[in-house]
């Protein structure tokens, strides 16, 4: 290999929770470098789940990763080009990638929702997704049917 691989940055953890993987979250919330406005977003959000959570003794963060959890994909299909024709082939996902693709989801389906502020939004995303249901938790599914459907090909692994 002519480049070497770019090494990892260790990040800092959030200042309330002093957590690394909140500030990561945070980072794939940020819009524009404002990163202090993304906090306030996320602990908004926080705020409201620990308003929402009824008679659980989860705390808002505990409920925050469970539906971080419950969003993760463990398989994906990936396009392989087998003798002209394409296959999608179900692949095993890294952990950091599973983790990458579970805060995208989730952040994206909530900026889709109708509600009033993104941290409003947020938190009903995050109350869903730790329910095992929204919008973020079935685009899990709808990968996990994907990968099972097209278990057939893979033996076509790379």
């Amino acid at each position: 290999m002519r480049k070497t691989k770019a090494k990892k940055r260790p990040l800092l953890p959030d200042p309330k929770f002093n957590d690394q993987l909140v500030t990561r979250f945070v980072n794939n919330l940020m819009l524009d470098g404002k990163k202090s406005i993304a906090f306030k977003i996320f602990y908004d959000a926080l705020d409201l789940v620990e308003a929402k959570k009824g008679e659980t003794e989860k705390t808002a963060l505990e409920i925050w990763k469970d539906a971080l959890t419950n969003v993760m994909p463990h398989v994906e299909v990936r396009s392989r080009r087998v003798g002209g024709a394409n296959f999608q082939i179900p692949m095993p996902i890294r952990a950091d990638r599973k983790i990458s693709m579970a805060m995208k989801w989730l952040i994206s389906y909530s900026k889709k929702r109708n509600d009033k502020s993104m941290a409003l939004k947020l938190a009903n995303e995050v109350v869903a997704a730790s329910r095992e249901e929204g919008a973020a938790y079935k685009k899990k599914s709808d990968t996990h049917k994907m990968a099972e459907a097209n278990k057939a090909f893979s033996h076509f692994k790379f």
